[in-house]
């Protein structure tokens, strides 16, 4: 055996490391996403990676290969994630709610936290007709915009593990909730129409308040909308004065409950 397949050998004694230590990893995840569970206790730990990323920092401290094995172990640490993701959400998660109540905020959050993919639908109708949602509504008409809302929640049902940042007015047709519940669990984001304001003034995406950003057309706008909004949804969470974790932890403490009344 000359030095080349020597080396060789030892890479491959490598990788069956490596893979070995891979399985155990995921199983180790599995059972600890078990323990929560079962204990009730919560799912969301920044502290716990915010901890792992410090000790790997110190450990390749002045190591040669440093970005490559980093670059590793995110991927490792995204696909841990994804794992945990899987294990609570066998369906997918629609966010719906009023313009600015934190949809795609949340939705980010979430995607961050647990590697899960996000459709944001207004992004992707935008995206498909190579226009912005207010040249849609101008060239189009709303009528168009609304069917391309529904057509893209027939898409998003056949698959799931998704988290769907719905447009402010999805949840104003009964097809359209309809096509949620096929596939997944609604959850309505809520906010107060001066926290909207805030969050939406210096946005000029936004046609069905372009020229009516106050707080009494706002006001005016969700009461007519609240009784659909309710009625489609599974679970009420108000965003005013939370910070993200806090909205995250109480959506996922909601669905775990709701999942196990289920069960």
């Amino acid at each position: 055996m000359n030095q080349l397949e020597i080396l060789r050998e030892s890479l491959g004694q490598c990788d069956e490391i490596i893979l070995d230590a891979l399985l155990m990893r995921n199983r180790i995840v599995e059972d600890i996403m078990a323990y929560k569970k079962s204990n009730d206790l919560p799912i969301l730990q920044p502290e716990q990676e915010a901890k792992q990323k410090e000790w790997l920092e110190k450990r390749m401290e002045k190591k040669r290969h440093k970005a490559e094995v980093e670059d590793v172990f995110g991927s490792i640490t995204m696909n841990s994630k994804r794992i945990q993701s899987r294990n609570l959400f066998n369906y997918n998660i629609f966010l719906i709610g009023f313009m600015g109540v934190g949809k795609s905020t949340v939705s980010n959050a979430l995607q961050n936290t647990f590697a899960m993919d996000v459709v944001e639908m207004d992004e992707m109708i935008a995206k498909k007709n190579n226009m912005s949602i207010s040249e849609i509504f101008d060239l189009h008409g709303e009528a168009y915009f609304r069917n391309e809302e529904t057509n893209l929640l027939k898409e998003v049902g056949k698959e799931k593990n998704k988290i769907v940042s719905c447009g402010g007015g999805v949840a104003m047709r009964e097809v359209n909730i309809q096509e949620m519940k096929k596939s997944g669990k609604v959850i309505l984001l809520t906010a107060k129409p001066e926290t909207i304001l805030d969050r939406v003034k210096d946005s000029h995406d936004r046609p069905l308040i372009e020229n009516n950003k106050t707080v009494p057309f706002i006001a005016d706008l969700m009461s007519k909308r609240r009784e659909k909004y309710e009625a489609a949804a599974d679970i009420i969470i108000e965003t005013d004065g939370k910070s993200e974790l806090e909205i995250c932890e109480e959506l996922i403490h909601s669905l775990r409950q709701m999942d196990a009344k289920a069960e």
